[in-house]
C-alpha cells in the first residue's frame, strides 16, 4: 500500500500533471486505518492467551495480572495478582505480564503437595468399599 501511495504522487509528476493528492490521501488514510486496527488485534491477542503457571512463583516487578485459580480454588473468577504476590502452579494467566521467581517447581509446589497428600492416604472411603 506504501507503493500505491508513492506512485501516486510520483508517476503523476513525471507526465507534467499535477499529484493525484485524491488517490495519495485516501491510499494513506487507509494505510493508517489498517495499522490501527492491526495494533489493536495485536495487543488484544496477547492479552487473551493463557499461560498455565507451571510452577509455584513470587511475582517482582509489573503490572497486575489475572489469574484463573480455579484448578486449586474451585473459583472461577480470575483474581487479580500484584508484584508480591504469590502464583501458584495450575493457575491460568488470563491477562498481563509480569517478572517472576520461581519458589517451588513439582512435588514441592503447593498443587503437588495436596497430590501427595491425597495420594498417600491408606483410609478406603465410603465409596470405595
Amino acid at each position: 500500500m506504501e507503493a500505491a501511495a508513492l506512485m501516486a504522487i510520483v508517476l503523476a509528476n513525471g507526465g507534467g500533471k499535477s499529484p493525484d493528492w485524491q488517490d495519495f490521501v485516501g491510499i494513506t488514510t487507509l494505510l493508517i486505518i489498517n495499522s490501527t486496527i492491526s495494533f489493536i488485534e495485536e495487543n488484544n491477542a496477547g492479552n487473551a492467551a493463557a499461560t498455565l503457571m507451571a510452577a509455584d512463583a513470587r511475582l517482582l516487578e509489573g503490572d497486575p495480572l489475572k489469574i484463573d485459580q480455579s484448578a486449586l480454588t474451585g473459583e472461577s473468577l480470575p483474581v487479580t495478582k500484584h508484584p508480591g504476590d504469590s502464583v501458584f502452579s495450575g493457575s491460568t494467566c488470563k491477562q498481563g505480564e509480569i517478572e517472576a521467581v520461581v519458589i517451588a517447581t513439582g512435588v514441592h509446589t503447593f498443587f503437588g503437595k495436596a497430590a501427595h497428600l491425597v495420594d498417600s492416604t491408606n483410609q478406603v472411603g465410603h465409596f470405595q468399599k
